[in-house]
Parts: structure tokens; C-alpha cells; sequence
């Protein structure tokens, strides 16, 4: 991933994230901790027993290289396994440690998540190692962190206590804290309605080389007002995706018709939480802006807006409960409540690998369904107005979400027949 925070000071890159992390229910207010080592060998962490919905960059702590304290609190009662990381590991500058609800649940099952569950998310988190329980802000737990460290991980799951990930940067760091924080979330949801379903390293290979194609680059780019004004929509669409929890940092691609065939599209390799007018890639003619690299996806996009005039803009993601349909192969039916069948109908599924550009699937670009699912890879959603399709996730999300919860009371009496009927006549006529 691109990362956009080398000038950003150590104390601002800790508060936005924490804030993310916080703001996104993977953390407590008195719960986690974050650092960064700079060039100088000094650590800058979280405080201890500070709120962490409203830290600010002057509750932000340096420890020192020479172990003087700088800041108006104590650090982090867990810093000493932040520092014996650094020790162990000169590659890693930074550190997340956090109790995200489904990594705890993995924790306290003793059991580590199997990153095969979504197709890019192995490359995204690694290996996963795991620490043994040992006391909380002791020496001990630094000492048995630092040893997974050592082993080549740079994401554990601590045994009844949580998650901790190093990263080349903060921005890597929490790229890998995100991920694998989804695929547990994803394996705990998919296994409520069915059986989850992995994929090999065969597959997930293959979908690394097959997805390696680059549009020629045009000349020149023209930046008419219209253009721009679709660029800032793509944006706040995307971040409005993160902080709904409907889009990760490395995983989701937006785009948005132009002009004819023409498009805009989000780039591969930048943090989307992060995404600015800049980053937004033209197609034009089947050529890409020059010096920017679209979305892996953008074959999609341009197949599905050149065979489907009504489609104006598309949003592929990933949402847990969603993929928890996605990676079971469990049925979706969406006549749960009036709107989400009014919205979306039927939702497909389609096996993995249709997504392939070498299979060229029709099911996929033809007569493109409002929502589709791809199997332990993405959602497809298509719309007129970018804003329209964002609703159509977020219908097709809390639908998913009220039929994996419900499981646990009985089984889904959906709409009848009759009642569909009813809705096509008065709505869809």
C-alpha cells in the first residue's frame, strides 16, 4: 500500500488511528495501545488510562532512547512488549495492540483465524503467530511476544487477551490490524448460518496472477468540473464505507461513470481510508491516467458499464455479513423486510474464480444483478446514482446482518409469494 504519512508527526498518525480503531468498536475507552519508533530510536505510545475516544496528539508519550519520558501521563502499562518488539524486530516501527471482539473470541477459544477465508487477506496479515497467556504489562508478556516476533510474524494472537501487529509504518500496521480482524469477524458470522469454506494457496496464487494486467496509459487527462465533482463523490463514498465498517484500508473499489464507456475509478495500492481527489483514476477509451494504477477490478467495471447503459456507478467490497454468505455458500434471501427485496431482489452467488479475467464470465457482466456475491471474495453492487447504490450495500448489509443474528432464535419466515407479488405490482411495474 501507498503510504501518505511520512510528514505526518508520530503523535497525529497515533490519535487518527486510535481514533479509527476506537471509532469502529475494535476497541474500549481504557482498552489498547499504539506506538511508533522513529528515526531516533525514540517511542512514542498512547498514555495509560487515558479515554481513547477523545486522545488528542498532546497525551501522546515519548519514551526516549535513553529512557526519560517526555508528556503529562504515564505511558502504556503494556509498553514494555512494545519496546522488546523493537528489539526483537528492526523491521517493525510500529505497533498495534487492541481487544477487537471477534480476535478476542478467537483468543479465549485458543485458536487463530484462517486468513484463506478472502483471497488478498493472506498476503495482507502473514503468518499468524500465537503468545501464551502471561500476566498483563509484565516483562514476561514482553518476552513471549518478542519470541512469535522473532519467529517472523508480524500479527499474534495473544491467548485470552487479544491481537498485537507490527508494521513497517502505522499505515501497515493497521492495514493487517483491519484484515484480520475481518476475516474473524467473517468466520464467526459465516459460522452461525453454515459451514465456512477456505481457500487453497493454489487459488489465492492464481488470483495474484491473473490480476497483474495494466491498461495502456493515455496522453493527457482533461479535469472538466463534472470530472471533479465525481472524483470528491467517489471519495466521501469510500469514507463513508470505512466508517461504516462496509470497506476496509486494503480492500474496495469504487467507481463511477463519465462520459459514455468513460469512468473513474479507485486506484490499487492506496489506503482507502486515506483516499483523496488525487488518487482517483481516469479511463478513457480504454486507457488509464498516466503515472496511476486502477483498481485490479477495473476490467469488471468497464465490462459491466459497456454491456449495461443503466448502470452508472459500482461498488465492489467486502462486509462481514455479506462474506459471511460468501464463504459458506449459504443462501442469501433477501425477502426479509419490503425494502431489501424492492431494492435488490434475488442476489446471486457465483463461484470463485469467475471473477478471473482470464474466464470472461457473462454471469458476471451481463445483465448485471443489483447485487451480487462473489464466493470468499467480494460483493458486487451496481446503481444509477452513487449514492443510491451505496444505499443498495447498505440494505443488502443489514440484511445479511438480521438473518445471521436471527439464526439463533429459529428459522427465517421470509415474504410469501403472494406478498412479493404485491410489492412487484406497486413498485416495480
Amino acid at each position: 500500500m501507498k503510504r501518505k504519512n511520512k510528514l505526518i508527526h508520530p503523535r497525529d498518525q497515533i490519535t487518527t488511528i486510535i481514533s479509527r480503531i476506537y471509532k469502529r468498536g475494535m476497541t474500549t475507552t481504557s482498552g489498547g495501545n499504539i506506538s511508533i519508533i522513529d528515526d531516533n530510536g525514540d517511542i512514542w505510545v498512547t498514555p495509560s488510562a487515558i479515554d481513547k475516544g477523545s486522545l488528542r496528539a498532546s497525551d501522546i508519550i515519548c519514551v526516549k532512547k535513553d529512557g526519560t519520558i517526555i508528556g503529562d501521563h504515564k505511558p502504556s502499562s503494556e509498553f514494555p512488549f512494545h519496546k522488546a518488539i523493537y528489539e526483537a524486530r528492526p523491521d517493525i516501527k510500529s505497533v498495534i495492540h487492541a481487544h477487537p471482539p471477534a480476535l478476542v473470541s478467537f483468543s479465549i477459544v485458543r485458536q487463530i483465524p484462517n486468513t484463506n477465508i478472502i483471497s488478498q487477506a493472506k498476503h495482507i496479515c502473514g503468518p499468524i503467530g500465537y503468545a501464551e497467556y502471561r500476566l498483563p504489562g509484565s516483562e514476561d508478556l514482553g518476552e513471549v511476544i518478542a519470541d512469535e516476533f522473532k519467529k517472523g510474524f508480524k500479527a499474534i494472537i495473544m491467548e485470552n487477551h487479544g491481537t498485537v501487529l507490527g508494521g513497517s509504518d502505522l499505515t501497515d500496521a493497521f492495514e493487517r490490524f483491519e484484515a484480520l480482524e475481518f476475516c474473524a469477524r467473517t468466520i464467526l458470522y459465516g459460522s452461525q448460518i453454515g459451514t465456512p469454506r477456505y481457500l487453497t494457496d493454489a487459488q489465492i496464487d492464481d488470483f495474484e496472477a491473473q490480476a497483474t494486467g495494466v491498461l495502456p496509459e493515455m496522453k493527457d487527462a482533461e479535469y472538466p468540473s463534472d470530472e471533479v465533482e465525481k472524483r470528491l463523490e467517489i471519495c466521501q463514498i469510500v469514507q463513508r464505507s470505512c466508517q461504516q465498517g462496509l470497506m476496509i484500508s486494503s480492500y474496495g473499489t469504487v467507481s463511477m461513470r463519465w462520459n459514455d464507456n468513460d469512468f473513474l475509478i479507485t486506484p490499487t495500492g492506496i489506503n482507502r481510508w486515506d483516499l483523496d481527489l488525487d488518487d482517483i483514476v481516469q479511463i478513457k477509451d480504454g486507457k488509464r491516467e498516466a503515472g496511476k494504477k486502477p483498481s485490479r477490478a477495473a476490467w469488471i467495471h468497464q465490462e459491466i458499464y459497456n454491456r449495461n447503459p443503466e448502470v452508472n456507478s459500482i461498488i465492489m467490497t467486502q462486509s462481514p455479513y455479506l462474506m459471511a454468505f460468501g464463504v459458506t455458500g449459504s443462501y442469501l434471501n433477501v425477502r426479509t423486510i419490503p425494502e431489501s427485496w424492492i431494492f435488490l431482489q434475488d442476489i446471486k452467488t457465483l463461484k470463485y474464480g469467475a471473477h478471473f479475467r482470464k474466464n470472461n464470465n457473462s454471469d458476471l457482466v451481463d445483465n448485471c444483478a443489483t447485487a451480487l456475491i462473489i464466493e470468499n471474495d467480494s460483493v458486487i453492487i451496481t446503481g444509477d446514482k452513487l449514492l443510491q447504490t451505496f444505499d443498495y450495500l447498505e440494505v443488502a448489509e443489514f440484511s445479511a446482518k438480521s438473518i445471521v443474528l436471527g439464526n439463533s432464535l429459529g428459522e427465517m419466515v421470509p415474504i410469501n409469494d403472494n406478498q412479493v407479488e404485491d410489492l412487484r405490482k406497486k413498485f416495480l411495474s
